[in-house]
């Protein structure tokens, strides 16, 4: 393959699967990293993108052949060259299914990199233990570390990965923030929750934030590119990136250019109007470990409010006040102890007690009212117990939305997306409200864990969205698997509220992007997004095939930022050059340090480490000389990080390491600590 981004590749990249994210995916790693695809799927003629896939083996500049077969077994793995693949990425929606893949593919070529679907996270993470240990055995390299060579260099043992991703929980971030609050885009890393905002450059650095991610375009640029397709690949390459910038010079940079300019330089901000609007990164919380104990509370009586009608409790509240106070006219009439009093009282009560027939009238009187109160209580005790059986059942069932509810987000579909979409906003104290047509749906066992109000109707049934109080809520999230319905209910939604937020899961982007302009032309108060689950989880895929941890992904507009962990050893646009001097305009950014040492390096960095405290150092001195030993999280456009991939160590062979300009090893020793402010 003439290509410099794939020399030094063991080989090509298998993906299986007729979905849409093995299209995207095979078209990510096709026309972005420039790699040889094989893609294994049922029929190149039917299936759920098997056309679109066999568009992509014919399209002119791209290299993707296809291999049909109804399942993916032995002889068609074989027949993909599976033995000689660097990677293999296994998309089908069902787990078991890419489960027996992945172990027969370690079984023919236990140096293969493994990239796998998996709804079950747990699972997943037995199964790359398993499948890590099996390559450690053959001796590749499980760890994926980054200290030795890339695949294909002399001597070097195989980077043998083993990286387990769920395409609903990689989206599922994006979604969660483009309905709470409209633009921003938020990614956890390091148990920090980060968040890209658009702002003004006059209210840029109010927040301090950690750099910039994008400079939009004027107004009627932004408004055009929203709706732009999120996977395209018209991104610039360096001859279109002179060209920008000569006429963004030549304009003083006040016009927009038909879309965001990702990763600018400073240069690009300075002499821009105030008004201008710029994507930012900033940090918003840092998450515990562990979460917080809360003080012991006093114990408390059994909550009856939950359990009896408030007609219930206060015929229960006279019933006893009537027996006290029998009690205690009995006790004044017959001069006994109150104990023999409130005795007597009760036998007389349930109609056990021998007739006061030669005792006094008062006593008489007495036992007749209470053997009247005690005909009263027969229906009392019925009216307990029936209440409280109809309680349990209530409680066991999910509950509807209640009243005065308002400022919630009414969440359409709880499948595989809508499932995470939901613990995200659990995670975040937000209300909501859902609406699912199937009670086996897979999120709904979240809806009962966490009592939330939950409406088992089909959204396009009229009545539905007036029941979920979509007049009172912020945002409306429709996430169903179908386009159709979607489209329906947020058009329903915007009928009964027209300034509402609505965020639609769409997968065709000429149909998104259609939608989108009609419905802001004809709301243009309100807010519209569409998201595509596949789109934004594609770069995350493809990246972990190159063999590089992605954190996650933040999309502007419909284009995508992916942040990706990456080691600085052997790679001459990092390595020896200070922080400042590795930033390439409109490709790549260093936005943090690893400050963990080789031996103690977590490999997933989305998470917190075990002490509770954060490893990433955010706030770089742009003087730090990045070393060998070094790891760092980059934001970078796909194909800046594929130039980063291309630059790794498979190509030290043919390319010199380069020091900072100017820079000794004594100078860089005496360069700024990265964390100095």
């Amino acid at each position: 393959m003439d290509s410099s981004l794939g020399r030094g590749l063991r080989g090509h990249m298998v993906v299986c699967g007729d979905n849409a994210l093995a299209q995207r995916v095979t078209k990510e790693l096709a026309s972005v990293y420039r790699q040889h695809v094989t893609v294994v799927l049922p029929s190149l003629r039917g299936g759920s993108h098997g056309p679109q896939i066999a568009g992509l083996a014919g399209r002119r500049g791209m290299s993707v052949e296809t291999v049909e077969a109804r399942v993916p077994d032995d002889h068609a793995l074989i027949q993909a060259g599976i033995e000689r693949a660097s990677a293999l990425a296994l998309t089908s929606g069902d787990d078991q299914l890419n489960i027996y893949i992945a172990l027969r593919a370690r079984r023919i070529n236990p140096q293969v990199r493994l990239v796998i679907r998996m709804f079950n996270r747990n699972l997943g993470r037995y199964l790359a233990d398993l499948l890590d240990r099996a390559a450690l055995l053959s001796g590749a390299r499980p760890s994926g570390d980054g200290d030795g060579d890339a695949a294909g260099s002399p001597g070097e043992v195989p980077d043998a990965t083993t990286t387990v991703l769920s395409d609903s929980d990689t989206a599922a971030p994006s979604i969660v923030a483009a309905a709470v609050v409209g633009s921003d885009k938020v990614m956890h890393a390091d148990g920090l929750l980060l968040r890209a905002k658009e702002r003004t450059l006059r209210t840029v650095d109010r927040r301090n934030p950690l750099c910039t991610l994008a400079l939009m375009p004027a107004t009627e640029d932004t408004r055009n590119s929203e709706g732009a397709s999120d996977d395209s690949d018209d991104e610039p390459d360096e001859e279109q990136h002179r060209d920008v910038r000569r006429r963004r010079g030549a304009s003083g940079g006040r016009e927009g250019d038909g879309g965001p300019v990702l990763l600018p330089d400073q240069e690009d901000l300075a002499g821009l109007p105030p008004e201008r609007e710029a994507v930012v990164l900033e940090a918003i919380t840092r998450s515990s470990r562990t979460s917080a104990v809360r003080a012991p509370r006093l114990p408390r009586m059994l909550a009856v409010k939950h359990l009896f009608s408030r007609r219930l409790r206060y015929s229960m509240l006279a019933m006893t006040g009537l027996v006290l106070a029998l009690a205690a006219v009995n006790w004044f009439v017959s001069r006994e102890t109150p104990l023999h009093a409130a005795y007597v009282t009760l036998l007389d009560l349930f109609a056990i007690n021998d007739p006061n027939i030669e005792e006094p009238p008062a006593e008489q009187v007495l036992q007749l009212l209470a053997g009247l109160a005690g005909m009263m209580l027969l229906p009392l005790l019925l009216a307990v117990v029936l209440e409280s059986y109809g309680s349990f059942r209530k409680a066991a069932a999910l509950p509807v939305p209640p009243r005065g509810l308002s400022g919630h987000v009414v969440l359409v579909g709880l499948g595989k997306v809508g499932k995470h979409v939901l613990e995200r906003l659990l995670e975040l104290n937000i209300p909501v409200v859902c609406i699912e047509q199937n009670e086996e749906a897979r999120g709904m066992a979240v809806a009962r864990r966490h009592r939330v109000p939950t409406l088992i109707a089909d959204v396009t049934d009229d009545g539905v969205l007036e029941l979920a109080k979509i007049k009172r809520s912020r945002a409306l999230l429709a996430l169903t698997s179908t386009d159709g319905i979607n489209l329906e209910a947020s058009l329903n939604a915007r009928q009964i509220k027209p300034e509402l937020r609505v965020v639609m899961r769409l997968f065709d982007d000429a149909f998104a992007a259609t939608v989108y302009r009609t419905l802001r032309d004809s709301y243009p108060a309100a807010q519209t997004r569409s998201r595509s689950v596949s789109a934004l989880a594609a770069p995350a895929f493809a990246g972990a095939m190159m063999g590089r941890q992605v954190l996650g992904s933040i999309s502007v507009g419909r284009r995508v930022l992916v942040f990706a962990a990456v080691e600085v050893r052997g790679n001459p646009l990092l390595q020896d050059r200070t922080v400042e001097q590795a930033f390439q305009t409109e490709s790549w950014r260093v936005v943090a340090l690893d400050t963990a040492s080789e031996e103690e390096r977590r490999q997933d960095l989305s998470s917190v480490s075990s002490t509770g405290a954060g490893e990433l150092e955010w706030r770089l001195h742009p003087g730090y000389v990045l070393k060998a030993g070094d790891r760092v999280v980059v934001a970078a456009t796909r194909r800046g990080l594929s130039r980063l991939l291309a630059a790794g160590p498979a190509q030290r062979g043919s390319r010199p390491v380069r020091r900072a300009e100017g820079a000794s090893g004594d100078d860089a020793a005496r360069l700024p600590d990265p964390r100095t402010p």
